[in-house]
């Protein structure tokens, strides 16, 4: 492959074939309970992001019985499995409820480890010791909501926090020897072309493991969907064509460190939360664009311009290197 994807990352790790199982641990968040806001980020309704057997009612064993059959019944069955604590905030809690959950999680048999998504303010020394203290016996890397790495971007999307916060917690956690992911939107208010493509130059400055790409995608029931009715804020926002997208994908992919793991490349929530289906990626027959399809068409792309990942990247001394 012409980038470095996350599936080659967990062969050379496990020497097998590894599937994420998405959790739903039933944590909060803090702009959500009012400790530094309510109601959310402003594009958020997690609902939307969640697979059909990530479910709150549900324990977290019975989330994985079911992750597990749904995986073996729609793609290739994977002999090992990390949990992903995907929904929410999820080192938000006590320190004994957050070992009760991963401890659940760990006793599944066939996992063999814990991806924990949360936000960059929702770390803390103690909770780093807690996760540095499970990678001794299983792995386990923690992915942050990076969103945007401009403050003015992260004031207007309520994020909550600043850059200077997400730059904290993924050093301090990378100190702890842990993988560390970060996950970018694309096209977020005000933000061009340009600030997309410096914000691959600051994502290489970072000690991070792996990252993920997603566009924006307007949802049902979030503030972006009652902004997004003002022509004045319409205008804020890039529109990506899906031969735009994927130019741009390229353009990033050309400008990130080499080493960085590529874990997606674009999102896809199910159409009955797109607010805005004029947005979505659809092919020439005009059907709607499936997110596993955007890789073959990313690779296409760079086989054409004969060019891979970290072909234009940057170094620290400020020369460039070309990689063929």
């Amino acid at each position: 492959m012409r980038y470095n994807a996350y599936s080659n990352y967990f062969r050379s790790k496990f020497g097998t074939r590894v599937q994420k199982l998405s959790v739903d641990g039933g944590f909060s968040c803090p702009n959500r309970d009012g400790r530094c806001g309510t109601g959310g980020c402003t594009f958020c309704t997690n609902e939307a992001f969640n697979p059909s057997y990530c479910r709150r009612v549900a324990t977290i064993t019975e989330q994985l019985d079911e992750g597990i059959a749904f995986h073996r019944h729609r793609y290739r069955s994977a002999p090992v499995y990390l949990a992903y604590f995907q929904a929410y905030s999820n080192t938000y809690a006590p320190l004994e409820v957050l070992r009760g959950r991963y401890d659940e999680a760990l006793r599944h048999e066939g996992v063999v480890g814990l991806v924990i998504g949360t936000r960059p303010d929702c770390v803390d020394e103690q909770v780093l010791d807690l996760l540095e203290e499970y990678a001794k016996r299983c792995y386990v890397a923690v992915e942050y909501g990076i969103e945007s790495c401009y403050d003015r971007t992260l004031k207007a999307i309520k994020r909550g926090h600043d850059f200077a916060c997400t730059e904290h917690a993924i050093r301090a956690t990378a100190e702890r020897g842990l993988p560390v992911g970060g996950h970018l939107i694309l096209g977020l208010p005000g933000e061009r072309r340009d600030d997309l493509l410096t914000e691959a130059d600051i994502v290489n400055s970072l000690p991070l493991t792996t990252v993920k790409f997603h566009q924006l995608q307007i949802l049902r029931g979030t503030e972006m969907e009652r902004q997004y009715q003002d022509e004045a804020f319409r205008k804020t926002l890039l529109q990506f064509s899906l031969d735009e997208y994927i130019s741009l994908v390229c353009d990033l992919l050309e400008r990130l460190r080499p080493d960085l793991v590529v874990e997606r490349l674009a999102g896809e929530v199910p159409p009955r939360y797109q607010a805005c289906p004029e947005r979505s990626f659809r092919r020439k027959d005009g059907r709607l664009l499936r997110n596993e399809e955007i890789p073959a068409l990313v690779e296409a792309e760079l086989a054409q311009r004969g060019t891979r990942q970290g072909s234009y990247y940057m170094q620290s001394d400020n020369t460039q290197t070309i990689i063929s």
